[in-house]
């Protein structure tokens, strides 16, 4: 569930992210609220604060007062982005790097990556009733 190596915050954060990517929380839905997560995770409600003020910062998330939280408009396509950006800075480029050194071509590793990608199984990411990621 929380990694004690991470700060929990953040981990909370991406935690309501995975829920936005992964469809579980939809765009102009309810989103989980402070009280939600804190009970939830069992933590203390100014981390969970932190962790949603994060989300609001970023645009993902709005407050409606008296109301809630919820999903903006354009959240999951603008999370998707996010992290196919990341996963090219953190894998795709030092995985090129590599090839380079090894004498291989983009087209060699995309070859690669697709006969080992046809070979490996599928997972789904669980979810909780409440539409968290665990």
């Amino acid at each position: 569930m929380l990694d004690e190596s991470r700060p929990i915050f953040l981990q909370v954060a991406e935690a309501v992210e995975d829920s936005i990517v992964s469809g579980a929380l939809a765009e102009e839905g309810r989103a989980p609220s402070t009280n939600e997560l804190v009970a939830f995770y069992r933590i203390n409600p100014a981390t969970a604060a932190k962790g949603i003020g994060l989300l609001v910062e970023k645009g993902v998330l709005y407050k409606q007062r008296g109301i809630g939280m919820f999903v903006a408009t354009g959240a999951r396509a603008a999370l998707l982005a996010e992290r196919r950006a990341a996963l090219v800075e953190r894998y795709v480029d030092p995985l090129l790097g590599e090839a380079r050194t090894l004498g291989l071509t983009a087209a060699d590793v995309v070859e690669l990556v697709r006969a080992r990608g046809s070979s490996l199984p599928t997972h789904d990411t669980p979810h909780t009733p409440e539409g968290q990621a665990s």
